[in-house]
């Protein structure tokens, strides 16, 4: 006898509904940072763009910080955390292999029995977890979403590293996805270079669980290779996701690249030739790079500040370690 499951009953679409971020209660000036890598203010403002990163203290775990993004972003979607369905955190900075930060979170935020689950994609994290969110409403798997782009990286810096030891801040961004009537988040394009896997990686990070050796893993980059990938490389894909959501450069209000540098920043709106009224996101001026919180984190900042506004056409785009990418076009709560 054949058998007919019953499916789900899916949805048109998915929007994001609300934002939420938290930033380490430090803010750390270049000139803080200089001494152990023979360097300059002048040195990393002209190649990075940064002028402080913030940093967490020592008594904030990046959990903290992810949670007071989330707490922000449900109450700015109106919601309670019982009307939660899934949670998805984008984390590389977890001092936990398992269990994951998002059943962590799901605790300490009181959301009840919900889908819950970390994503290791560094940097790419916050909009792989977006498409993932957009994937489980139109499926009827849930209606509500809350998706955390959550680093400490301040814990896994090595001082006298001179490829990313300035680079690097602490933050979290969060976003509430919902069930809409009509598609407000684009197809998401996603993927990796595994040729190049090991461009960002944290080093030391080989454990012998079997022998007790379990050293302390640090961050380190091969920059001229993640800076000429992130270029040419994010622009062909960024390119593609205009193409997919059936939109030209000229329809962009917002343009939202992960904050790896200034310079990939100013590079990418240059190859993709972004009109001049494009609100581009530079965060990384104040905040550094934050891996898979930088995302959010900017365009959190670029709508709280008035840049940004409802209904906006926005380019959320990141990239890094793997090398894995992920991006989507976004309308605006």
């Amino acid at each position: 006898m054949a058998i007919s499951l019953t499916p789900r009953p899916t949805v048109a679409g998915s929007r994001i509904v609300s934002l939420g971020a938290a930033r380490g209660d430090l803010t750390v000036p270049n000139d803080d940072l200089v001494e152990p890598i023979n360097s300059s203010d002048e040195w990393i403002r002209q190649r990075t763009g940064i002028i402080t990163r913030r940093r967490a203290s020592a008594e904030v775990g990046v959990a903290d910080m992810a949670q007071q993004a989330a707490d922000e972003a449900i109450s700015g979607a109106g919601l309670q955390p019982g009307d939660i369905d899934a949670i998805l955190c984008a984390t590389i900075t977890f001092p936990y292999q398992q269990p994951s930060m998002a059943a962590h979170l799901a605790g300490r935020l009181g959301l009840g029995d919900v889908i819950a689950y970390d994503i290791s994609a560094a940097c790419a994290g916050f909009c792989y977890g977006i498409g993932q969110a957009d994937g489980l409403i139109r499926s009827g798997s849930a209606r509500n979403v809350l998706v955390i782009g959550a680093e400490k990286l301040s814990d896994f810096v090595s001082p006298t590293d001179r490829s990313i030891s300035f680079l690097l801040g602490d933050g979290a961004g969060a976003a509430v996805v919902s069930a809409s009537d009509e598609p407000r988040i684009g197809p998401t394009v996603w993927g990796s270079d595994g040729s190049h896997w090991d461009a960002v990686r944290m080093t030391g990070s080989s454990i012998d669980f079997r022998e007790g050796r379990i050293p302390w893993p640090t961050l380190e980059q091969d920059g001229r290779t993640v800076f000429r990938w992130a270029v040419w490389h994010s622009a062909e894909k960024i390119r593609e996701m205009l193409e997919q959501s059936g939109l030209t450069p000229e329809d962009v209000d917002v343009f939202v690249p992960h904050q790896a540098n200034m310079r990939i920043v100013d590079e990418l709106v240059n190859q993709l030739k972004l009109p001049e009224d494009v609100v581009v996101a530079r965060d990384i001026a104040e905040t550094g790079n934050t891996s898979a919180a930088s995302v959010p984190l900017a365009l959190h900042r670029l709508v709280a500040e008035g840049q940004a506004s409802s209904g906006d056409v926005a380019v959320l785009f990141g990239f890094g370690g793997g090398l894995a990418y992920a991006g989507q076009i976004v309308i605006l709560p």
